[in-house]
C-alpha cells in the first residue's frame, strides 16, 4: 500500500507511512524467503496433523515451539493455503473387513446374510428388526425385536442359530455398526465364519435379504399397527411362520422354504 501510495500519489516513502500510520523500519523490512517458507511449512504440518484447529490454537502450537511470529501472520498464511478448518466435514464409516469375496449360495448353511428393518409402534417408539436368511433355502431364520438392538444382541442371536442349524460357511451384511463391531468380527473369527461387507451403497450386493426385508414390510409390517414390543413380537413370530411354511417361493419351484430346506439340509449333530 505504502508503495502504491508513492508510485501513483507521488508521495515520499515518509508521507505514505504517515497515512497508513506505518513504521517505516517496518515497511523497509524484508523476511527471509527462507524463513518464510520454513514457517510456511510448519504452520501446514501442524493444520494437516491438527484439522480442527484454528489459526488461534496453531498460532499457540507455533509459539511453543519457539517460533516469534503474530497470530494474524498465522491466519494469513491459513486461508492463502488453504488450510481453515471446514465448517461441514464428510463423516467417515467405519467400514468392516471382509475375509471373502461375494459368493453364490451352492447349499443350505453356504451363504447366510442379516440386516436390520426398522419400524415403530402407535407412540412413535422405534421397533428394530434382525433378520437373518440362509440364502440358498430362502428361509428366515430368524426376526428379533426390540426398542434398540446393540452388538451383543446381535452375537446372542447368531449363537442360538448356530446351536439350532449350526455354523455357516459365511455371513454376509452391510456396514451398519452393529456388524462391523470389532467384537462382533472377533467372536465370527473365533467361529472360523467369512464374512463379506458389502459395498456402501450397493444394497444389491445382499438382494436376498433385501428381498426378504421388502416381503416382510409388505406382508406384515405395513399391514398391522402394534401397541407394544410383545404384541408386535407374536405378530412377527407368526408372520416367519407363515414365510416359512406356507407361502410359495418363486426361485424354488413354488416351493415353501422349509420345505425346501428339509430336502437339502443335513440334522445338526448334537453333543452328547
Amino acid at each position: 500500500m505504502v508503495e502504491y501510495l508513492t508510485e501513483v500519489y507521488a508521495v515520499s516513502e515518509r508521507r505514505g507511512c504517515r497515512v497508513l500510520a506505518l513504521s517505516r523500519s517496518t515497511h523497509r523490512s524484508r523476511p527471509s524467503q527462507a524463513r518464510c517458507r520454513e514457517l510456511t511449512e510448519e504452520i501446514s504440518r501442524l493444520s494437516y496433523r491438527y484439522p480442527r484447529f484454528g489459526y488461534r490454537k496453531i498460532h499457540t502450537l507455533l509459539v511453543n515451539a519457539g517460533y516469534r511470529v503474530s497470530r494474524e501472520t498465522v491466519r494469513l498464511i491459513r486461508k492463502r493455503e488453504g488450510l481453515q478448518v471446514r465448517k461441514k466435514q464428510k463423516k467417515k464409516r467405519l467400514l468392516g473387513q471382509s475375509t471373502t469375496v461375494l459368493q453364490r449360495a451352492l447349499y443350505p448353511n453356504h451363504v447366510w446374510s442379516y440386516d436390520f428393518v426398522f419400524d415403530q409402534t402407535t407412540d412413535g417408539r422405534t421397533l428394530k428388526h434382525l433378520t437373518v436368511v440362509d440364502e440358498f433355502t430362502h428361509e428366515g431364520l430368524m426376526i428379533h425385536l426390540n426398542r434398540s438392538l446393540t452388538s451383543s444382541d446381535v452375537i446372542n442371536c447368531l449363537e442360538y442359530l448356530f446351536d439350532l442349524y449350526g455354523v455357516p460357511e459365511c455371513i454376509k451384511s452391510d456396514n451398519g455398526p452393529e456388524f462391523v463391531a470389532t467384537r462382533v468380527q472377533q467372536w465370527l473369527k473365533e467361529r472360523h465364519v467369512k464374512v463379506r461387507y458389502i459395498d456402501p451403497g450397493s444394497p444389491w450386493q445382499n438382494g436376498h435379504n433385501e428381498s426378504f426385508n421388502s416381503v416382510f414390510r409388505d406382508g406384515c409390517l405395513d399391514r398391522w399397527s402394534f401397541y407394544s414390543v410383545t404384541e408386535a413380537r407374536r405378530v412377527v413370530e407368526q408372520w416367519l411362520i407363515e414365510y416359512n411354511e406356507i407361502r410359495p417361493h418363486g426361485a424354488i419351484n413354488m416351493m415353501t422354504p422349509r420345505a425346501f430346506a428339509a430336502l437339502h439340509r443335513q440334522p445338526v449333530a448334537k453333543a452328547a
